[in-house]
């Protein structure tokens, strides 16, 4: 049976319109090899307005632009007294930093792929002592980012009844067929009504090439109708060759060239630089990327001892 991504793979006509969006943003992966990649970001016609880089403090590379920064807590410190991120939040504020969003944990759900892996007690405990302050401030603090699995939506309502706090937008993750994305979306919607999705990872992993940007392409003028999703980051602002959710969905070609995907999330046209095939997928081979994400949380957490 044909999936809804395949159908419309079949039907997307070949030349796709340049879109732009303010609810565009990127999710910052460095490249330690390749960090002249940092720049294609902020070349013309980008007009990303947001980024955030699994830290809780800016990135050198985007150190003079204009993209708005989202300090994250990505898991729990070690120490039950640990408010290290709340004084950093703090600090940003008083030096006339503009701090408008804090994201909260990444998929605590989950222990390997870049998960934080921690239980909905600690984080919501951490969460009242590192983030629900943030409010006071007028900072608007989003929701842990659970994973797609079934599992994960009840961990976040664990969590509130645990935590018995607020929170102001409700990021999720997704990585597989549009279907499946969309039906998320509604479950989040039905569980917290009133409050704004962000959608701060997503890609259509380990898939060819028509079926992924068919996906994408879906997927972002999906976003784009709907009013309270407020704001989106695509998984794939890396090279294809260390890609680990299918070299396809990068944004990068393994020459660090912008493919078809890549420059229409930036706002321009196909380019018709195709990715490099490899066996690359979620939670396969080739990681470096999440394990990229580990090492970069780490180190915002002082936990760089521990690995």
């Amino acid at each position: 049976m044909l999936t809804t991504t395949a159908i419309v793979a079949f039907l997307l006509p070949c030349v796709v319109l340049a879109t732009t969006s303010p609810k565009r943003g990127l999710i910052y992966i460095p490249s330690t090899k390749h960090p002249a990649d940092d720049k294609i970001w902020l070349t013309p016609p980008s007009d990303l307005t947001w980024y955030y880089n699994y830290q809780s403090t800016p990135s050198p590379a985007f150190a003079s632009s204009n993209l708005q920064f989202v300090p994250q807590l990505w898991g729990a410190p070690s120490s039950a007294s640990d408010t290290a991120f709340l004084d950093s939040i703090r600090s940003q504020i008083k030096s006339g930093t503009n701090i408008s969003y804090v994201l909260g944990f990444n998929e605590p759900d989950a222990s390997s792929g870049g998960g934080s892996g921690i239980s909905p007690d600690l984080a919501a405990s951490t969460w009242n002592r590192e983030i629900a302050p943030l409010r006071k401030l007028g900072v608007k603090v989003g929701a842990p980012a659970v994973t797609g699995a079934p599992s994960g939506l009840q961990w976040l309502k664990d969590f509130f009844t645990a935590c018995k706090c607020e929170a102001d937008f409700i990021p999720l993750h997704w990585y597989g067929e549009f279907e499946g994305l969309a039906s998320r979306v509604g479950e989040v919607r039905a569980a917290w009504p009133d409050r704004e999705i962000w959608v701060t990872e997503f890609a259509l992993a380990g898939s060819g090439l028509a079926e992924t940007e068919a996906f994408f392409n879906t997927s972002l003028e999906w976003f784009d109708r709907l009013d309270y999703v407020t704001r989106y980051s695509y998984f794939g602002s890396f090279r294809s060759d260390v890609s680990d959710v299918g070299p396809n969905a990068a944004m990068l070609t393994q020459g660090g060239k912008l493919t078809d995907i890549g420059s229409w999330y930036l706002g321009g046209i196909a380019t018709g630089n195709k990715p490099k095939t490899n066996s690359a997928g979620k939670g396969g081979e080739v990681a470096l990327v999440a394990a990229t994400v580990v090492v970069a949380a780490a180190v915002g957490l002082g936990l760089w001892g521990v690995l």
